[in-house]
């Protein structure tokens, strides 16, 4: 009588770089064993282009690990704590977010601190692939209720959330320019003609910010949004409605003038959104006018129809956006060229830096 022929067993995919699971099963077990319910497995998730996100299974269990890059990490611009903090915060507003489920500070766990969060189903629309085959109705209700979330964000008392020591108002904008001035001269591996020239400017010339004391987001975009689009009215059917199901990426997220999550967002809506050099690119495909959605005059109509914020002339917001969003690209265009990026896209986010530079010395001097 012979053996029956062995069953192939699939081995388990390895853990992607920055992640060791065994540790990470070992820490759950410790600390949350209802989030276990078999071994872990897990994929990088596109987007997080600063800090590293990642998917994680347990059995049926989804949640999502997110935590610093792998070297070269940028001081005060990855941490996890704060970012834990203000989803913790912010989940009985009105301003949607995922269930925060642990943190950690242990950096002997997985060589940095991470936090874990609940999965949110939904979309995230990082290109045109995804953006072109909705309808007009869709592009401008998304776009409009982005708006709406934001202005909800903007109109929350931190006091009230216990955010009143998240951050220091006064002095907001000044800071921003000497924040962003310093993580260039940590990330500057190259030429980068005109950016400090801007730095300078901006420096010599930030506003007081008049509506410092919000809670801003620091990066948000459409991509750092979880939605759902069903249709609209005109389309069909209006059940279920474009939404936004959470906002994700607070690494950011401080006290200080909402005028700067506007400027960055028409930076990414308005000057990316509108270039040739970003199609294709992971940090802005799929955003803005060119993709058939409203013009940025159009979003910040919308949000100051929702919010008390005095939304006055932009141009020096905006070329604080262009120059942050040039420091950003150049940090990870450099931690790309150590080597020490995880996922696709990031040889393509250099070429991002000098549009955005020539940008914002275009709306420094309309200022």
């Amino acid at each position: 009588m012979t053996d029956p022929p062995a069953t192939a067993v699939r081995p388990e995919p390895p853990a992607p770089s920055g992640l060791d699971l065994d540790r990470l099963a070992g820490h759950l077990a410790a600390h949350r064993p209802d989030l276990l319910a078999g071994p872990l497995r897990a994929e990088v998730l596109a987007g997080g282009r600063s800090n590293l996100t990642y998917l994680v299974r347990s059995g049926d269990r989804e949640f999502v690990l997110r935590r610093p890059p792998l070297g070269h990490v940028l001081a005060t611009a990855h941490d996890m704590g704060r970012e834990f903090r203000v989803i913790s915060a912010l989940a009985p507003t009105g301003v949607p977010v995922p269930a925060a489920l642990l943190h950690c500070a242990d950096e002997a766990v997985l060589g940095a601190p991470f936090y874990l969060m609940e999965r949110v189903p939904g979309v995230v629309f990082r290109s045109r692939d995804q953006t072109d085959p909705l309808t007009s109705a869709q592009r401008r209700a998304l776009a409009l209720v982005m708006m709406d979330v934001l202005a909800e964000l903007h109109t929350v008392d931190p006091a009230a959330v216990g955010l009143a020591d998240f951050g220091r108002p006064e002095g907001f904008l000044a800071r921003q320019v000497r924040r962003w001035g310093g993580q260039l001269d940590r990330s500057r591996s190259r030429p980068l003609p005109g950016i400090d020239e801007l730095r300078r400017w901006l420096a010599a010339t930030a506003p007081d910010g008049a509506n410092s004391g919000r809670i801003v987001h620091g990066d948000y975009r459409l991509d750092n949004l979880v939605a759902e689009c069903g249709p609209v009215p005109g389309d069909g059917p209006a059940s279920p409605p474009v939404t936004v199901r959470a906002v994700l990426d607070w690494e950011m997220a401080t006290l200080g003038d909402p005028l700067a999550d506007l400027g960055l967002l028409l930076t990414y809506w308005e000057v990316l959104g509108n270039s040739e050099v970003a199609e294709g690119n992971p940090v802005a495909d799929g955003l803005g006018p060119r993709a058939g959605f409203p013009s940025g005059a159009e979003l910040l109509d919308r949000y100051a129809s929702r919010s008390d914020v005095d939304v006055g002339p932009l141009d020096w917001h905006v070329a604080l956006g262009c120059f942050k969003l040039a420091v950003i690209c150049e940090g990870i265009h450099y931690r790309h060229t150590l080597g020490q990026t995880v996922g696709d896209g990031f040889d393509r986010i250099g070429a991002l830096v000098h549009p955005l530079v020539a940008y914002g010395l275009t709306a420094f001097r309309r200022n």
